[in-house]
Order: structure tokens, then sequence, then C-alpha cells
């Protein structure tokens, strides 16, 4: 637990995220008697090191002030100790956006099922509470919090209110930062605190940028990316072909770890769009393939037989797998939300292209299918995607994957997003350039795979976004805290922000 005061006298706990990226959980002190909790996420990585499962899971902060939890989005860093939560007699509403709100019961409910339970009443019970308290907002509308009248100030109803608002993040589907107003009638006093969650990165497919709020007297603020800048959407896309087409001259698998939402459904909209340009090259080319596909609907694959095409022409018929019923899940959610997408995802649609459900894409499902296609790729003679979680290589069928093909010299492994420090991923891109070795589920395992890092994949907002993010505010802040993020990352951002801002105070959290 970590608490600061600034010199408006807000008073901020944070009970995770200050030490890396995970385990995302603020408390905002109204008064004596009323909080507001932001977020409620689960640790992982070098975060948990020490701890047993009941340890980095628990609630040990004192819950009795809060009101209300407040949710940014739906990544298992955020949400993931909500269950907890509810366990500890948390009662309050759940506030969240419209699309948050949809996502919310699905990554509880694949929380529960990986780390605590697979009893199904158990987890229904879980679920039946969780919906009952979720409030979903609109964006943009400030909503009134509900706030518990002070035994020594009775008049605290009229003379103090708090307001908050849910604004566009482009982090993932549903994602916001948090504007929260503060306001007291009686001292004419008014405070604005904003919570940035995890912030997106511009130009990203799918989602808008993200948009400065006019006002923050606080900021608290993520810094994930605090010391690094992306690769452009234009570099980042052609790496990706590049890295691709280096493995169709080995017939070896590109295997992609990846969030189940925002980055599995990033790569598939950059894939199609690659496919579809390919096709349009090579579509006075020959139309003769007697290449094996996958059956997607069969447990049982053979006939490995193929025809070498020529160089780019792979690109009409690789199999791009997605080996994951949580991605599945959520790229159906995408797809309902389909109204929040930017005008490029939405001009698509209007053209008959399906972004996120083309003709090459195959869903893995059932586990059984998930171990008959290793077996088939492992035999296979010609080049596959496979885009699997966890993230982090942390847990998922991507772990089965990286134990059977990480040896392989053939193979290429692409790390689209953060690996935090202590995580199976973070090893592998640190030692595998050098030919290292990785324990997975307690088994070494060389690495003989390829290893490449596209940073603008990324679905957070890197250095000059988080700079731009406060330089672009009307009224800037006056007391800045950095969170989640490693501490090089909170450090160099800091000094950026001090350069903006000399007059104002910003905190690092340790």
């Amino acid at each position: 637990m970590h608490n600061i005061q600034n010199k408006q006298n807000i008073q901020i706990q944070h009970h995770g995220a200050v030490n890396g990226v995970t385990g995302s959980c603020h408390q905002l002190h109204i008064d004596d008697h009323n909080s507001l909790l932001i977020d409620c996420g689960l640790f992982q990585g070098a975060e948990t090191a020490g701890k047993s499962g009941a340890e980095h899971l628990s609630i040990e902060f004192d819950i009795s002030t809060v009101r209300a939890l407040l949710v940014t989005h739906c990544h298992i860093d955020h949400v993931g100790r909500i269950p907890y939560l509810l366990a500890a007699g948390f009662n309050g509403n759940i506030y969240t956006t419209q699309a948050s709100a949809s996502l919310l019961p699905l990554v509880i409910e694949d929380a529960l099922k990986v780390g605590v339970t697979r009893d199904k009443k158990l987890i229904a019970a879980c679920l039946k509470i969780l919906e009952r308290l979720i409030v979903p907002i609109d964006y943009k509308k400030w909503f009134e919090l509900p706030l518990l009248p002070s035994v020594n100030t009775p008049s605290l109803n009229t003379a103090l209110t708090v307001k908050a608002r849910f604004q566009p993040a482009g982090h993932i589907l549903g994602s916001a930062y948090i504007e929260i107003d503060m306001n007291n009638s009686e001292q004419s006093l008014s405070h604005r605190v904003v919570f940035s969650g995890d912030l997106g990165a511009p130009y990203t497919p799918l989602l808008p940028a993200p948009k400065s709020p006019y006002r923050a007297d606080t900021l608290v603020i993520e810094s994930t990316y605090g010391d690094k800048n992306h690769d452009s959407r234009k570099q980042r896309s052609a790496r990706l072909k590049s890295v691709i087409e280096k493995a169709v001259a080995d017939n070896g698998v590109v295997l992609i770890p990846a969030f189940s939402i925002g980055r599995t459904q990033e790569l598939l909209y950059e894939l199609e769009q690659i496919i579809h340009v390919e096709a349009r090259k090579n579509s006075k080319s020959s139309e003769n393939d007697s290449g094996f596909r996958l059956n997607n609907n069969s447990e049982h694959h053979s006939g490995h037989n193929s025809v070498h095409k020529p160089e780019h022409q792979f690109w009409d018929t690789i199999e791009v797998i997605v080996d994951s019923p949580m991605a599945a899940n959520f790229t159906r959610q995408y797809r309902k939300f389909k109204t929040m997408w930017d005008k490029e995802a939405k001009n698509k649609l209007s053209h008959g292209r399906h972004p996120l459900d083309f003709d090459q894409l195959y869903t893995i499902d059932s586990h059984q299918e998930h171990l008959a296609t290793i077996n088939y790729l492992a035999k296979r003679n010609k080049p596959a995607i496979v885009i699997a979680a966890s993230g982090m290589c942390s847990g998922g069928r991507i772990m089965n994957y990286l134990k059977r093909f990480l040896s392989e010299a053939t193979a290429d492994v692409i790390f689209v997003g953060y690996q935090a420090k202590g995580t199976p991923g973070r090893d592998i891109q640190k030692y595998g350039p050098n030919g290292g070795y990785v324990y997975l589920d307690h088994q070494k395992v060389k690495i003989n795979a390829a290893i490449h890092t596209i940073s603008g994949y990324s679905a957070h907002a890197d250095q000059k976004d988080l700079v731009n993010f406060v330089k672009r505010m009307k009224v800037k802040p006056q007391h800045i805290r950095i969170v989640h993020g490693d501490e090089r990352a909170k450090g160099v951002l800091a000094d950026e922000y001090r350069r903006l801002l000399p007059d104002a105070e910003v905190v690092i959290g340790k």
C-alpha cells in the first residue's frame, strides 16, 4: 500500500502497479467515510515472487469506506482481483463503459476457471453477484457517485458532490480514462482527478486515439513505455510481413503470444490487410494450390503434401490460427461493437471486407483440437501463423506451442506486447537472441527459434504519447503520480514531465 497526499488534501492509496506494470488498484479518498476504488487487478510475473497464490490475490486493505469500483478496462491486471474484492464484502456498484460491461463477466469467468476453481456453481454464484453490481455507463457522460453522510458533518450530502466520467482511452475495446470531479459548495472548492488507466497508441486500427482531457488538477498516469517510442504503424506492418515471409522460406511456424483482448484483434486486422494487398498483387498468378488446408471442424489432420509457391504468393493460402476460445469470444464482442471502430475499419466493412473474420482465419476451440493442431503443425511442410494467449507466456495455450517449437530453428516467435519482469515472455525475449534457454512449467527448453519484438503493436501509448497527453490539456495538472511501469520507465517519464511542467509536483510510485 502506498499513500500520497497533495497540496490540496487529495489522498490516494495505491494497492498495486507501483513496483511494476500489474495489479492496478488505486483508492481515492473523498473523506474519512468515503472512498472510490479505481480498478482491482491481478499481480503477475516478478510481482508475485515470494508470495503464495492466496497472498497475491487477497484484498489486504480496508474496504469499509469504498462506495464504488470504477473499472478502466478489462485486462486481467486491472480486474483480476474483483472476485476477491466481492469475497471481502464489497457490495457497491461497479461502474464501467458499455463495452467493458459486456466483456467483464467473460474475463472474470475465465480468471476463475484458470486460477481459482472449476466448480460451476461457485463460478455461477460469483458471476451472478458481479452482473448485479455492474452499471454500464456511456462514454462522455457525467454520473454522480454515492457518498455516505458523515456523523460529524451531516450537511455533507449537499456540501460535497462527486461525479465521474469515462473518456475513450484507445487501449482495448471499452477502455477508458476516468475524470473524477470533487466539489464542495460550502468551501467553493473543486478538484479534478484523472486516472489514465492504460492509454492506447494513436493510429491504432479499430479504436480511435485517446484525446486529452480539458483539465486535470491531479493526474495518476501509467508509464509502461515511459522511456521508449514505438515503431510507426507502417514500420511495424512491414516488419510483421517481413518476418512472416522469412518463415515461408523454411516452412516454419510463426508463434505470436498475444492478449485475448485487443492485441489479437489488432493482429487479425493487420494480417487481413496484408493478405488483401498481396491477393491483389497476385490476382493474375496461378490459382493452383494443392496444399493442405486446416479442417477447423476436425480433430484429426492429415495430408501434408505441399506445392511451394513463388515468393510472396503464399499469402492467399497461409493459415492464420487463433488458438484461444477467449480470444474468439472477445473478437465476437469487437464485431458486436463495430459502431465504436475508427473510420478506416468502418470503411473496410462498407466495401464488403471483414477484417476480423476472413477466409484464412481458423479458430481452435476444444483442448483436443488444440493438441491435434500442435501435432499437425509439427508434421506439416508449409508455414502457419499461430496467435495464442497468454501475452506474457505465463500460462494458457501458447505454453504448449512454445514447449514444442521453441527449440526448432525454423520457428519464429514475435512479441507484440510488453513482457513484464519475471515472466517467461521476458526471459525468451532477453535470452532467446543469444541462444539461451527458458523454463516453461519447470521444464528447461533451449531457444533455437528466431525471436522478434515489434513494439509498434503495443496497445500502450509510448513516451511521446504520454507526454502529449499532458501537453494537450488546457488546464494542466499541478500534481502527477506516475504508476504502472518499471523503475527506469517511470524515472525517464518523470524527467519529461518535470521539463514540461517545472512548477508541478511529479511523484514516482515506489
